[in-house]
């Protein structure tokens, strides 16, 4: 839990229940006593109209010690973390977050470790087996470009859920209605300009059914014509965020988005339904840097390195999509690396020192 607030900033006791307790009442007692240490600092949110939001819940300074020396770091100074614990009650994004973390939180419960325990499943390895936050994200999936142009993805989450066999790693879009359908779909540039499905399909959920609508039709304008390279999936929430399904986001809830589908889904997918793409891995143990990660590559690893800056081919066929009713077993599972024994994978680009991402202290 104390590397999940590290890498995730905030999460509420519902999400920390459902990904590690059996109960929301166990998870509070536990919750309390880690509050007391110092390990977990709480807060809330007053109403204007009475009463507080559920409590959210952030790394306290102790915990931040602890994870500092679980991985050999300095500690933050207490002064300038404890300012950054304000920043984040405050936070403009906080309830975008949240909602982020709502959603890989309900895929996260599917694999609870005291309830596999309780069903005899200890140590069994699926559902979701990577989770990397906005800013892992970002540092890694980026292009350079030359004359000091880059193209720098910065989805709200990037995961892998496995089940049944197959392996469906994502980008997320958390849509919460404040942004314009104009604002959402210019985001497709970025991902064009990336080669998007070497990595995974790209998921748009948003806020609600009729905002899933509208989204639908402009994306159907945006790609008239046009074939984006990568698979593109949407689903809505109700108004208290959950997915109508009790599988939540991993349910039939997806509907696919292609230059031919119109404004609504004739037929809709389960998570793991979805076209596979990405990288095939060995699980390794997930470790306290990457909680949640068993899927997770090697960011330098060379291979990565070449699906970023070689050119990727063209699909065979443009239904890589498939039409809404077609058969997606039929997809081609994985874009795997050749078979030669010997594999020599182009120098990637420098980059400028200028281009370097800084590692910054975490703040909110």
């Amino acid at each position: 839990m104390l590397a999940l607030l590290a890498e995730h900033k905030v999460l509420t006791t519902n999400q920390i229940a459902a990904i590690e307790f059996l109960s929301v009442r166990r998870a509070q007692d536990r919750l309390r006593h880690l509050r007391e240490l110092g390990v977990v600092f709480a807060f809330r949110e007053s109403y204007l109209r009475g009463g507080t939001s559920q409590t959210r819940y952030a790394l306290g300074y102790l915990g931040a010690r602890l994870i500092a020396a679980q991985r050999a770091q300095r500690p933050p100074a207490p002064k300038a973390y404890t300012e950054s614990l304000e920043r984040l009650a405050l936070w403009p994004k906080l309830e975008h977050q949240l909602g982020v973390n709502d959603f890989f939180c309900a895929l996260a419960a599917h694999r609870n470790p005291a309830r596999l325990r309780e069903e005899g499943r200890e140590g069994e390895v699926g559902g979701l087996t990577q989770w990397w936050s906005e800013k892992r994200c970002t540092e890694f999936f980026w292009r350079y470009l030359g004359a000091g142009r880059e193209t720098r993805l910065r989805p709200d989450g990037y995961g892998c859920w496995e089940e049944a066999g197959r392996a469906v790693r994502f980008f997320l879009e958390h849509d919460t209605g404040t942004e314009s359908l104009a604002k959402v779909t210019g985001k497709l540039d970025d991902y064009s300009d990336f080669p998007t499905d070497a990595f995974g399909v790209l998921l748009f959920s948003v806020h609600a059914p009729r905002r899933e609508i509208a989204l639908r039709t402009a994306l159907h304008r945006a790609l008239v014509g046009h074939d984006p390279g990568f698979v593109i999936a949407t689903a809505a929430r109700d108004p208290h965020g959950a997915y109508g399904h009790a599988d939540g986001p991993a349910g039939p809830i997806w509907g696919l988005c292609t230059p031919r589908s119109g404004d609504s889904a004739s037929r809709r997918y389960r998570l793991a339904e979805l076209p596979q793409r990405g990288p095939s891995v060995e699980h390794s143990a997930s470790n306290t840097d990457q909680p949640l990660n068993e899927a997770a590559f090697d960011p330098d690893d060379r291979e990565m390195s070449r699906r970023i800056h070689t050119a990727q081919p063209e699909p065979a066929e443009p239904a890589g999509y498939a039409d809404d009713d077609d058969d997606l077993d039929d997809v081609t599972l994985y874009d795997d690396a050749d078979d030669d024994d010997v594999y020599r994978a182009p120098v990637a680009p420098a980059r400028p020192d200028t281009q370097r991402p800084r590692r910054s202290r975490w703040a909110a």
